[in-house]
């Protein structure tokens, strides 16, 4: 297509759950719904939703730590052929900036490099610290990110040989305190039950994976608003994680076990609250890139109604960060659908056209 061409996409055009329209045009590589002047017009057909969001994915880290440019990229491109054109960067060592110049990647928000507890933590992932110097790391990480900063809130204590909470409530409120003034959401890694309320009344915004939520805690999230991102794909591991600490952490895999088994009843009970859920994978470190039509389809499994899965990766997702949807004059990001994604979530495994900035990329 042109730099003058104008894109006509036909058919169903979900611009909401329930704001369904005939077409759009994509015009200077912005949305349109009046028709314009054009002859040199190229037409896709289907089901249009926005670009997909993947709330919760790394790229520039595999299992090791920091990844090469030309990785980083394969990442980003991974992620557009399975239609994610929004991502949040939940922590990451890597200087993916390069990647905002480039049209033909996935938009990225920030939340610049995890910040985790001594030890407590995948190595070359995160800087490690003591609560002394949370505020601090707080700022820096705040200034360098995209309007979010990633904490690890619970890890492994290799002492009592399973999961606890990794810093002392007052330090968490001031360092959330400190990200809320520099304009920063806070987010945190969370696996087990009792960093969870230190978090949330500490002003927490968000929380990652969020297996340890309880009939305690759930309400608590509920009235204040604290979303959560449960990662389904990823918490789909823990059987394979818990079997291989078995022998040297056998509390620490007893505990893995048990938040696997109860996992989709968490998240349904936590969505039954009203707790705001989002799709995210967990892509990157030890997971594939592409993986979002899988965790939507999680969700639904989990008990969570399609259009509402579909929502936390489209409509609500893109509220929720900020970002435009299929709104008159947004950047043209969306993907088109042989069929209706609001009756079978499965069929966004299988983009059939994905829009870029206005142009055709996949």
């Amino acid at each position: 297509m042109s730099d003058q061409a104008v894109l006509h996409v036909k058919g169903r055009v979900l611009v909401g759950a329930d704001d369904v329209r005939d077409e759009l045009w994509v015009v200077g590589g912005r949305i349109s719904y009046e028709r314009p002047g054009a002859r040199d017009i190229r037409t896709v057909e289907g089901w249009a939703l926005p670009g997909l969001v993947d709330a919760h994915c790394h790229v520039g880290l595999d299992a090791h730590g920091p990844v090469p440019d030309d990785v980083s990229e394969k990442q980003a491109l991974t992620d557009r052929e399975a239609g994610t054109l929004l991502i949040r960067d939940a922590g990451s060592p890597s200087d993916t900036r390069w990647i905002d110049d480039r049209a033909d990647l996935p938009k990225i928000i920030r939340a610049g490099r995890h910040i985790a507890r001594t030890r407590r933590y995948i190595r070359n992932y995160a800087h490690e610290i003591e609560p002394e110097v949370l505020v601090a790391y707080v700022a820096q990480e705040a200034r360098r990110g995209d309007g979010w900063v990633k904490l690890v809130g619970d890890w492994i204590d290799r002492e009592t040989g399973d999961l606890s909470a990794c810093w002392p409530r007052e330090a968490a409120a001031a360092a959330i305190a400190e990200a809320h003034r520099l304009g920063a959401r806070v987010t945190a890694h969370c696996f087990a039950e009792d960093s969870l309320r230190d978090l949330v009344e500490a002003g927490i915004d968000c929380v990652e994976h969020a297996t340890g939520l309880t009939e305690e805690t759930i309400p608590l999230f509920a009235s204040r608003g604290v979303a959560i991102v449960p990662t389904l794909v990823n918490i789909a591991t823990f059987p394979r994680l818990a079997a291989g600490g078995e022998t040297k952490f056998p509390r620490w895999s007893a505990h893995m076990r048990a938040l696997h088994e109860r996992r989709y009843d968490t998240v349904r009970a936590a969505y039954d609250a009203g707790v705001p859920v989002y799709v995210g994978t967990d892509a990157g470190g030890s997971l594939a890139h592409g993986l979002v039509a899988g965790e939507v389809a999680e969700l639904v499994t989990a008990g969570i109604p399609p259009v509402e899965a579909l929502s936390a990766t489209a409509w609500g997702a893109r509220r929720w960060l900020g970002r435009p949807g299929l709104d008159e004059g947004a950047p043209a990001d969306l993907v088109v659908y042989e069929g209706d994604p609001r009756a079978d979530v499965r069929v966004l495994a299988a983009p059939r056209r994905v829009v870029l900035n206005g142009r055709v990329v996949g």
